[in-house]
């Protein structure tokens, strides 16, 4: 039941049911002016007689009828102006004298032949009327009501209609159907509507805690302003002012205090007091029963201070005014909670209202668990379209708590508070959807301590801390809200707690757009997480959300941030056009990232460091402006089954001690090499496909070590594998292939260990080795180059044990001057030999290599044609084009002939038009510089 308490205390007493000598009496149900049993609303009436009820006469009041509102003019009169009298037949009921008799259908006027030739002898006995006179005066009455009825014109009707209230006018359309089609007029129910209840538009309670204003444009109703008064009629209303006034013709109560209404709703409702229906002509021979809906309570515009209202029964409090109702009608207290939802409030509501507490900061009273809205255990309130605001710096503006919480919270702007806006806790739970709130001082939202609310297409932004913050085990389900610019994180996650979070969209966080540390659990799922200053999604301490089909992108820094021994499953998401890393894994975090998308990133796809651990597998990651994968300092992931490409750098790149394994990847299309390995990274790189590199498949360098077995590594632009500066991998069962270039280059000092690899079919030497390298070739493949199978130049040498070497065009293995390799069991069979070939033929070596392969040969330098060190003649054009010259032999090794390629003055003899060379090095090459050998 309502009940309302002044006590200076949080405590309360629930209300006595006996009657007291203040309280405001019941009115009789045998009045005899009954409300028409819908009320019917009421526009603006003229002036009927009213009359002050004697001090203490009672709360059963009338008011005068108030100025019309805006008209609507959507629905028309139901009735056409008539000029004629139609034909006695076509009334079905009798003349009445006047208005007031209009609760019975014939008038009290002597027996006569009425219209249709009844007369009221006719009747029984105890209808007839009471024969009072004479048949002269009984014929000018019935002249005259046959006037009222058929001839008065519709206009001064209405006029005169517009006199009465609403249970007269109700009584006046039983007496014809024209009396009845005139006493609905839209225009008329309009005005007396908005004089009882003030509203712009007509309101509808179709069902217990349901209200809903429906324009008259887009109601089926033919009088929907009299369809809401019907509904509505049953109201208890608080009208300062007007509780002493009353009117014939209307029965309505009013109070001057909330606390008022509240008792006499408590009274009527133990009394089954409830004002039966009015007269059936106004519902169309239909009775609705209200009764089972609880008191209704109306509050009209004002500020209503100081009362402490706990709600403990099923009663509806609702604003009254016209426009914005809800900024018009106020309840605001300075100490304990202004509102409070108790036990017993099931189907209690509370709409269209500005709930405001406002603690007097110099007050010694503690209010630190007062709130403007309180939701208690074991009820389930529905506060609807209401403004609230809180300046406790030490409360939260609205509390639901408790088992049993269960409140509706809808269509509600929370805003503007001085700590937090809306606090579930202690197992609560309810369901708040589309409500604002916004630039509170702490989080928007608190969800803690096994609290399970539902919450959905809210709008939580521009707070001064965190949009919405679960912890201590909070839960919850959050769907289709929109959160952005809270001055922390959108989300954030702690302590246990485990929401799902779903459809939501988070962006434009001054810091991050979820944030889960401290063993946070949770489910993100179908997100929008973009534009946030820092991640969009952060993950620390131990924590271990699911992150799956979200929208990562356009993060001014990274899309996934997991550190501190995060965890977490990151699936199937769209991870882009983030600035830094899409998905960063550092200090011993360990995720499993899988089947998502990582592109057009401004940095790298996937950064793992300082430790950092994670199953990577199934991901597409693609277009990113560095690494498509970042593995370093002590980092040990495993990547499996990704598709790695189409990076402006490096696909998979192992720096500064970078471990891990990467299985059965693809990796490919890179402007740079598919991966590279540098500085004490010693990764395993087994069973991938690695194709399609700008510069390289594999490059090793500076130290570098790792693992490459069973992986394909093929069609790349410049070497298969690059092995070079100190760098020592072991390369086992590979097959090394189709490559632009060569197959495997090691030089500056490069070692390594390969061991039964097929390489073949590439374009330049299957194994190159130069400059003081010393790898170790063991049972290997070499076949079908377009070049040599092995050469080694530059003082370098190897060891080379059980390989078999054979059909490459250029020969097996050729050695450049001064080189001793080890070599135990190789079988060299069956190659070309074209250079041999050619030099016997007379033939300009530029002839069989062009510029994009370097037979191994005898080259000299012509000293007439003052030909450089970058500038080598085959011994066919020293013979032929330089004859007679001053020619200097400079040594054995690869080479392609300048005169050939036209470079020098003098034009090749024994070579058709020149063509152009590029003369670029191929020596100590590093990424995408040149790659010709300097010989000299």
């Amino acid at each position: 039941m309502p009940s309302a308490s002044f006590t200076a205390s949080r405590s309360y007493v629930r209300r006595s049911r006996r009657k007291g000598a203040n309280r405001i009496p019941t009115p009789s149900r045998t009045t005899s002016a009954e409300p028409c049993e819908p009320s019917c609303p009421v526009p603006n009436q003229n002036i009927p007689a009213l009359s002050t009820a004697a001090p203490g006469s009672g709360g059963t009041s009338a008011t005068a009828p108030g100025t019309s509102g805006g008209a609507v003019p959507a629905h028309h009169s139901p009735y056409d102006l008539r000029r004629k009298s139609p034909s006695h037949h076509e009334c079905g009921a009798g003349p009445s004298t006047s208005a007031a008799t209009a609760g019975s259908p014939t008038s009290p006027a002597a027996p006569t032949t009425s219209a249709q030739g009844y007369t009221s002898a006719m009747l029984p006995a105890r209808k007839r009327p009471r024969r009072t006179c004479s048949v002269s005066y009984e014929s000018c009455t019935n002249t005259a009501a046959h006037y009222l009825q058929y001839e008065l014109p519709d206009e001064v009707l209405l006029t005169i209609f517009n006199y009465l209230l609403e249970q007269d006018l109700c009584r006046v359309s039983q007496v014809c159907k024209r009396f009845q089609a005139i006493a609905n007029d839209t225009e008329l129910w309009k005005r007396l509507y908005q004089s009882v209840y003030e509203y712009d538009l007509p309101l509808f309670n179709p069902a217990p805690r349901t209200f809903e204003f429906i324009s008259p444009e887009e109601s089926d109703l033919a009088n929907p302003w009299k369809e809401s008064f019907r509904q509505l009629y049953r109201g208890i209303h608080v009208r300062p002012g007007y509780q002493d006034l009353q009117f014939k013709g209307r029965n309505l109560v009013y109070f001057n205090t909330v606390q008022g209404a509240l008792d006499y709703a408590d009274e009527r409702s133990s009394g089954n007091n409830v004002s039966s229906s009015t007269s059936n002509a106004c519902n169309n021979g239909e009775t609705t029963d209200n009764t089972n809906q609880g008191a209704l309570i109306f509050l009209h515009a004002g500020t209503y201070r100081g009362e402490f209202l706990v709600i403990d029964s099923d009663v509806a409090i609702m604003g009254a005014a016209p426009g914005n109702v809800a900024e018009s009608v106020i309840l605001e207290r300075e100490s304990e909670s202004t509102v409070m939802f108790v036990e017993g409030a099931k189907q209690a509501y509370a709409g269209h209202l500005t709930l405001k507490f406002s603690p007097d900061v110099t007050s010694t009273v503690p209010h630190h668990k007062h709130y403007c809205l309180e939701v208690g255990e074991n009820c389930s309130p529905t506060i609807d379209h209401c403004i609230i605001r809180s300046t406790s710096v030490v409360g939260a503006a609205v509390c639901v708590s408790g088992v049993g919480a269960n409140p509706l919270i809808r269509h509600c702007d929370i805003s503007d508070c001085e700590n937090v806006g809306l606090y579930v806790t202690d197992y609560a739970q309810g369901t708040y959807e589309d409500n604002e709130i916004s630039r509170n001082a702490l989080a928007g939202i608190w969800v803690k301590n096994y609290a399970n609310p539902i919450m959905r297409r809210n709008h939580i932004h521009h707070g001064r801390d965190v949009g919405i913050f679960t912890f201590d085990n909070g839960l919850g389900y959050f769907e289709a809200n929109d959160i952005h610019n809270n001055r922390i994180a959108g989300f954030e996650v702690k302590a246990g707690a485990n929401p799902t979070v779903v459809h939501c969209e988070i962006h434009h966080g001054q810091t991050g757009g979820i944030y889960v540390h401290e063993n946070g659990l949770g489910q993100f799922i179908d997100n929008k997480i973009h534009s946030n200053n820092f991640a969009g999604v952060w993950i620390t301490s131990n924590s271990n959300p699911t992150i799956r089909r979200n929208e990562i992108y356009n993060g001014h820094q990274g899309g996934v941030y997991i550190f501190g021994e995060g965890r977490g499953l990151i699936e199937h998401n769209n991870i882009y056009g983030n600035a830094l890393a899409g998905i960063q894994i550092r200090t011993n975090s360990d995720p499993i990232v899988r089947h998502n998308k990582i592109h057009h990133g401004q940095h790298g796809g996937i950064y793992v460091h300082e430790k950092g651990q994670g199953l990577i597998e199934e991901n597409e990651v693609y277009a990113n402006t560095l690494a498509g994968v970042w593995i370093t300092t002590g980092s040990t992931p495993v990547l499996r089954r990704n598709r790695i490409h189409s990076g402006k750098q490096v696909g998979v790149y192992f720096y500064d001690n970078g471990h891990g394994k990467l299985e059965d990847n693809d990796i490919f299309n890179h402007l740079y090499s598919g991966v590279q390995i540098r500085t004490g990274s010693n990764p395993v790189i087994r069973g991938n496909k690695i194709w399609g590199g700008q510069n390289g498949g594999v490059l090793v360098y500076n130290g570098g070590l790792g693992l490459l077995e069973q992986n394909e590594i093929f069609d790349n632009a410049m070497a298969g594998v690059w092995i070079k500066t100190d760098s020592n991998p072991t390369l086992k069962r590979n097959k090394i292939f189709d490559g632009r270039d060569g197959g495997i280059c090691i030089f500056n000092g490069g070692k390594g260990i390969l061991e039964e690899n097929d390489i073949f079919r590439n374009a330049q030497a299957g194994v190159l080795i130069s400059t003081q390298s010393h790898p170790i070739l063991r049972r290997n493949r070499i076949f079908d180059g377009m070049a040599a199978g092995v050469e080694i130049t530059n003082n370098a040498t190897a060891t080379l044990e059980y390989n078999q070497i054979f059909n490459n065009r250029f020969g097996g293995l050729c050695l450049a001057s001064g080189v001793q390799p080890i070599v135990r069991g190789n079988k060299i069979f069956n190659n070309q030999d074209a250079v041999e070939k050619a030099v016997a033929n007379g033939q300009c070596l530029y002839k069989i290599s062009s510029y994009t392969s370097f037979p191994m040969h005898d080259f000299y330098r012509c000293q007439t044609c003052n030909t450089t060190d970058r500038n080598a003649i085959c011994v066919n054009c020293i013979k032929t084009c330089h004859a007679g010259h001053d020619v200097e032999f400079i040594r054995h090794d690869r080479f392609f002939c300048d005169c050939g390629a036209g470079t020098l003055t003098n034009q090749c003899q024994l070579q058709g038009e020149p063509t152009q060379d590029t003369d670029t090095l191929y020596d100590s090459a590093a990424p995408m510089e040149s790659h010709t050998l300097m010989v000299n």
